[in-house]
């Protein structure tokens, strides 16, 4: 099977690295609008089996011309491309998957699902870390129980060792962890969706070997589980994790309007606070240094007329042997692993599809394992 990545960034790089050395995939194309860094990523994270080549992401002509000659293709450029992209896939007839991380753009793709379906193909839209394995793992807990009552997912991108004063380095980007912080966050009460808001909910957590931490609110990382869930489960939400006393120092800048997307005129200069802000936290939030990812979902519920927990857990540290960090595993694998399902035929279901509904998880998990990522399962 052949399989497209587009772009070479950070989790561009990472899937392109995992799809090179998966059973089965004959060819992974990497597309860059910038050609020679898709060569030198390739050079240095591929093999044999990986070709590069141009795309700008905005062109969606040019896009469905290459995705001609793939079976799947996984976008790992910003959100804001991905309908065109999924558009070009479609007409393409090349099942697609992304690394999402809007909930507007996903409802808009969501919108193709018709035009999927009459192509034979499969989108998956807001694959990776959280959204993303996260929602799998969530629907193979459910699938544990007769009925179930509570869904807490906690996740979280750190560095090893924290660095004062907000105890964060920049893992992804920083328009995304912006956009996480600022946006309003989904959850279920009763049953029902509601809306609260980012950087709220602030409570205390451990992890074995990591010691002594804390989690709040933040938008985007439950993707379509209320929407799925919603009158099936009494309560689900989202939180992220980070180390103590970070959201009591972040929140405030956020409070005054750092995080603003709407333009400021400042002397001859008009420009929106948030680009400001990411500039700066790009520039003194990049360290480079070692990370990890954490993660824990707890489900409860009913099974057999007993009520019971079931604990997914993930403590996953930067691969110093691959170069690839924690977050670009955690982040690019489950994307890829995804994207893989859907071009061998593991994914049967066809249109535009959560990922909780159309992902074996089952496979899904033995994969993840395959590569080195540490689920731990706790009944």
């Amino acid at each position: 099977m052949k399989i497209a990545v587009i772009g070479a960034g950070l989790m561009g790089r990472a899937a392109m690295y995992d799809l090179a050395r998966t059973d089965g995939v004959k060819q992974v194309g990497l597309f860059d609008v910038d050609a020679e860094l898709a060569r030198q990523v390739a050079g240095k994270y591929g093999n044999e089996r990986v070709t590069t080549g141009r795309l700008d992401a905005a062109d969606v002509d040019a896009a469905t011309e290459i995705l001609r000659e793939y079976d799947a293709a996984l976008s790992c450029v910003t959100y804001k491309y991905n309908p065109g992209l999924t558009r070009a896939a479609i007409d393409a007839h090349c099942s697609f998957a992304d690394l999402g991380g809007n909930h507007d753009v996903v409802r808009t793709q969501m919108e193709l699902d018709d035009e999927a379906r009459r192509a034979d193909v499969v989108v998956i839209p807001d694959c990776g870390l959280a959204p993303g394995m996260v929602s799998i793992l969530v629907a193979d807990g459910v699938a544990r129980f007769d009925s179930v009552s509570s869904i807490k997912i906690r996740v979280g991108g750190l560095p090893q060792v924290p660095r004062p004063p907000l105890n964060y380095q920049v893992v992804f980007s920083a328009e995304g962890l912006i956009n996480e912080y600022w946006e309003p966050c989904t959850v279920l009460e009763n049953g029902k969706k509601k809306q609260v808001n980012p950087m709220t909910g602030l409570e205390l957590l451990e992890f074995d070997g990591v010691g002594k931490l804390e989690a709040f609110y933040t938008s985007g990382g439950a993707s379509t589980l209320p929407d799925t869930y919603a009158g099936q489960v009494d309560f689900l939400d989202y939180k992220t994790i980070r180390y103590p006393g970070h959201c009591q120092l972040f929140r405030p800048m956020l409070e005054i309007g750092l995080g603003s997307p709407q333009p400021l005129r400042v002397g001859d200069v008009t420009v929106a606070p948030r680009e400001i802000f990411k500039a700066v936290l790009d520039k003194n939030l990049n360290f480079r240094e070692p990370d990890m990812v954490l993660a824990r979902l707890t489900i409860e519920g009913e099974k057999d007329d007993r009520t019971r927990a079931v604990i997914y857990e993930i403590v996953d540290r930067q691969d110093s042997r691959s170069g690839l960090t924690a977050m670009m595993r955690t982040t690019a694998f489950p994307a890829a692993i995804v994207t893989w399902m859907a071009a061998a035929g593991h994914i049967s279901v066809r249109g535009c599809q959560p990922q909780e509904i159309a992902v074996n998880p089952s496979m899904f998990i033995t994969q993840l394992r395959k590569r080195g990522i540490n689920l731990q399962i706790k009944e």
